[in-house]
């Protein structure tokens, strides 16, 4: 009898509960942030949505990929984001550029592209159980050497264009700042 038969849909053990509150919360912030006006607000839900992500993967014994997760995600790109958003002088509260009007079409996309995700996850790991009680089915050699065989040409390319995009808000912010100085100067001749 395999692992499947012992326990089914209606019996779901702590693991599979703890695994649906947790995304259920992951969910809940992913969703508050794209929908919240205040940029600062979206990226600090951001965080949370990946924290819960990197939850998710603790929950199902990948241990090199939750802490993967967090570093990488939660700890890099997060923390360039804010510093972009403070390097750029973005706006702190409620920001009316923040919404295009496209939320109608925004939201059908978003649920078409959800709904299709699901309904291939689903169809491809129906009858797949993962086993918590035998041995880790991937060791951090195994990981790393596929992550960097095989991925390291998008890692490389992401690393690039998050530098381009920190040298952007450095460039825009001295932009504005010289700008800020040259009117201050013309202000004073005036007087």
């Amino acid at each position: 009898m395999s692992l499947a038969a012992s326990h089914g849909f209606l019996s779901p053990t702590g693991v599979e509960i703890a695994f649906l509150l947790v995304g259920i919360v992951t969910l809940g912030a992913a969703v508050v942030t794209v929908t919240t006006k205040q940029l600062v607000h979206a990226a600090l839900w951001l965080v949370v949505a990946l924290g819960g992500i990197a939850v998710e993967y603790l929950l199902l014994t990948a241990e090199f990929v939750a802490w993967v997760q967090v570093l990488i995600y939660v700890g890099s790109v997060v923390v360039l984001l804010l510093f972009g958003l403070m390097l750029t002088r973005a706006p702190i509260g409620r920001s009316p550029d923040a919404d295009s009007g496209n939320r109608p079409a925004a939201l059908v996309v978003a649920v078409a592209s959800a709904a299709a995700l699901v309904w291939v996850v689903v169809d491809a790991f129906r009858t797949t159980w993962i086993d918590l009680d035998g041995p880790a089915q991937g060791s951090t050699e195994v990981s790393g050497t596929i992550l960097f065989r095989h991925w390291v040409l998008p890692f490389e390319a992401l690393s690039v264009l998050l530098l381009a995009a920190l040298v952007g808000a450095i460039v825009l912010s001295r932009k504005d700042r010289a700008a800020d100085r040259a009117d201050g100067n013309g202000r004073k001749g005036q007087r």
